[in-house]
């Protein structure tokens, strides 16, 4: 069976990557960072005990930022496939942490090239290789955005993903190596950290409709993005690595909607206004915005055969059908005694 490397396979797209992968008959390793706390949540309904001879997930500790910990798991694994979805991906923390995002985001991608690099000529055992890149690239630059568009990164994520896009295509062109490069536009699914603004709202809509939160806190909602399902763009990326070539892709639904459309979105199907819990807070504004990022995804659209499969209306619709049952065992418990009263939240 083909074998594939993920990192970041405990975070949302890489749970779904794992999930796909692991359907079309893929053994999967995955590398997971050391913690004090378990951080698998997103991945335990594929966990089998690697005892199991039927296991085909296996989970590696390793780190973007430890080179020898990369060289010695491509080294046990020896994949066919290595999907680079690890990195410090929240744009607002990148501000506050702007040297370790550089260090994970682009050194780390660096640092897999580089291993990569070295176990091909070792063994010659040639690696097909995706980096995830992110549409934070073309920041500034007018919407729609695709592949020629240029770049113009508004953040220290943005400035750190850029960077790994080209150390991609640099070893793309200067050692031979299948490097193909996605250039995904927001995704969103009911897995998304409720750090991020979709669900964020999607949390504390449903907490709000169920009297466990009065106020929701917010930034720009002014901002557009193009907004899919991270269900939907993990197919896109699987498909640039059965490519004959590699190449670069644009992933996106071409459609984008404010971060206002989307509260408006969230409260209305809970039947509740969104203007009488929203407020702005100026700590969620960022020094450098970035106003408009809607995709062109043509190229994957003709190339790859992709397009996305679930609209606005149905990614709003899943992640507040989630969020409102995670509320609703919160309420009983609440009501039950078991944990206390708490209306605010730890991300509002």
């Amino acid at each position: 069976m083909p074998t594939a490397l993920i990192t970041g396979i405990t975070g949302q797209d890489g749970s779904y990557l794992a999930e796909l992968l692991l359907a079309k008959g893929y053994a999967v390793h995955g590398i997971i960072r050391r913690s004090a706390s378990f951080n698998t949540a997103r991945i335990d309904h594929l966990y089998r005990d690697p005892h199991d001879p039927q296991a085909t997930l296996k989970l590696h500790y390793g780190d973007l930022c430890d080179g020898s910990s990369l060289r010695r798991i491509l080294e046990a694994t020896c994949p066919d496939e290595v999907y680079n979805l690890g990195a410090q991906s929240h744009v607002k923390v990148s501000f506050e942490l702007p040297e370790f995002t550089a260090d994970a985001d682009a050194l780390g991608t660096l640092r897999l090239l580089e291993a990569v690099r070295d176990h091909n000529h070792t063994t010659g055992h040639k690696i097909r290789f995706y980096q995830a890149g992110s549409s934070e690239m073309f920041g500034a630059s007018p919407a729609p955005q695709c592949e020629t568009t240029p770049f113009y990164p508004r953040s220290p994520y943005g400035v750190s993903k850029l960077a790994a896009h080209w150390y991609g295509i640099n070893y793309r062109e200067a050692y031979g190596l299948f490097v193909a490069n996605g250039i995904l536009f927001n995704h969103e699914s009911p897995r998304r950290g409720e750090t991020f603004v979709t669900r964020k709202i999607t949390r504390a809509a449903t907490r709000i409709k169920l009297g466990l939160q009065h106020r929701l806190y917010l930034g720009n909602l002014d901002a557009r993005r193009d907004w899919g399902f991270a269900g939907d763009y993990v197919e896109a990326m699987w498909r640039m690595l059965q490519q004959p070539t590699p190449d670069t892709y644009v992933v996106a639904t071409g459609e984008s909607h404010t971060v206002r459309e989307f509260a408006h979105a969230v409260f209305g199907a809970l039947d509740l206004d969104w203007q009488r819990h929203v407020e702005i807070d100026p700590r969620y504004l960022r020094p450098t915005e970035v106003d408009d990022l809607r995709g062109d995804a043509q190229k994957a659209r003709e190339k790859l055969s992709w397009q996305p499969s679930t609209s606005f209306a149905d990614l709003v619709a899943m992640m507040v059908a989630s969020d409102l049952e995670l509320a609703r065992q919160e309420r009983t418990l609440v009501d039950a005694g078991h944990i206390p009263q708490n209306h605010g939240s730890p991300h509002a």
